[in-house]
């Protein structure tokens, strides 16, 4: 597993949070709430499926004021519907009482361990491309898509997934396999953060290299 906590008994928690990012005047970055409850939900999903689990309930811890609510909530649907899936009941709470300069806000989801993740031989490949910031918004068609992901678990091309994060492509691919990066794309730095999980690290299944290729588009490359 990544960030996930394992409860035991098949039980997986996994969450993600965002701050100085919506529509307040004060944010550092302007962009819709309901895009922020998107790719919190999908940081916090994709560390779901690398530990193997199934999310059955989110929560969502709003600081930003009752108005955002509802954006928040529609962005975490949609990381479902793009992956083609139900989404779970969302509950949580929204601060009330304090009115924050800036927006605030953190998504974590429970969930069941559906199906393990063992060793295959298969080999990794880098999907989507490491973007933060504005360039999340500017660079769009770079950015990993959810429902390629779920349909390559569900099609049997990959096997298992790694979403990179804020401490860059080269750290999380360390992390990974324990070694540094030996084949990262030509314009891709090691030290790039991928920001909210816009490039995953996914495994393929053996001998389905091609069909990932296929599958996964122009913004794929093979780690070794």
């Amino acid at each position: 597993m990544r960030n996930a906590l394992d409860l035991g008994g098949g039980w997986v928690v996994t969450t993600d949070n965002s701050g100085g990012i919506g529509k307040k005047a004060a944010d550092a970055v302007q962009v819709p709430d309901e895009l922020v409850g998107y790719f919190s939900a999908r940081v916090t999903l994709l560390e779901q499926w690398t530990a193997g689990a199934e999310p059955i309930a989110v929560l969502l811890h709003n600081f930003s004021g009752n108005t955002s609510w509802d954006e928040y909530s529609s962005g975490i649907r949609r990381a479902f519907k793009e992956s083609s899936l139900t989404p779970p009941p969302i509950s949580g709470s929204t601060e009330t009482n304090m009115d924050m300069l800036q927006s605030a806000m953190s998504v974590t989801m429970i969930g069941r361990r559906s199906r393990d993740i063992t060793e295959s031989g298969g080999k990794w490949f880098l999907y989507g491309r490491p973007l933060v910031g504005e360039a999340v918004i500017r660079e769009a068609e770079k950015c990993a898509e959810l429902g390629k992901v779920r349909a390559g678990l569900d099609e049997g091309i990959i096997d298992a997934v790694w979403p990179a994060g804020s401490g860059g492509i080269g750290a999380e691919w360390e992390r990974l396999t324990g070694k540094p990066p030996a084949r990262l794309p030509s314009e891709v730095a090691p030290s790039a953060s991928a920001g909210p999980a816009t490039a995953i690290f996914v495994r393929t299944v053996p001998g389905k290299e091609s069909d990932a290729q296929l599958h996964f588009g122009e913004f794929f490359h093979e780690m070794g």
